[in-house]
């Protein structure tokens, strides 16, 4: 692992996503050849300005626990409103990216931390 990062959101700045913070650590810290060599793991897919920063510096694979459109599920659920922001699968913004998600497995896992989060909140 070469680098992690959390979501930092909390603070109310919904830009302060870490799949966009690791895209520019990347940037910084990498070579081109290693950034396209580079996976990242993370609960969520990415969101739109997420992967478009993850395919602007140019990094790998990608595998995600969860999808956009399962979130959107979830939230609806739960009866939270939709994000001003749409969600759109990876592979809509970025071209020639090897995306493997959602893992069924583990997105039961994020359904239940999602439904904690917003149980705590209401």
């Amino acid at each position: 692992m070469l680098a992690e990062d959390h979501n930092h959101v909390a603070g109310g700045d919904h830009t302060q996503h870490p799949e966009f913070a690791l895209a520019r650590w990347a940037a910084e810290n990498m070579t081109a050849e290693e950034r396209s060599k580079a996976t990242v793991y993370t609960s969520g897919e990415h969101c739109p300005i997420c992967a478009a920063a993850h395919g602007w510096v140019g990094l790998g694979r990608i595998v995600y626990a969860s999808s956009s459109e399962q979130l959107g599920q979830w939230l609806d659920e739960m009866g939270i409103a939709a994000s001003r922001v749409r969600n759109l699968p990876i592979q809509d913004v970025i071209r020639d990216t090897s995306i493997d998600g959602p893992v069924p497995e583990l997105a039961k896992r994020v359904r239940q931390l999602h439904h904690q989060f917003y149980k705590v909140k209401r």
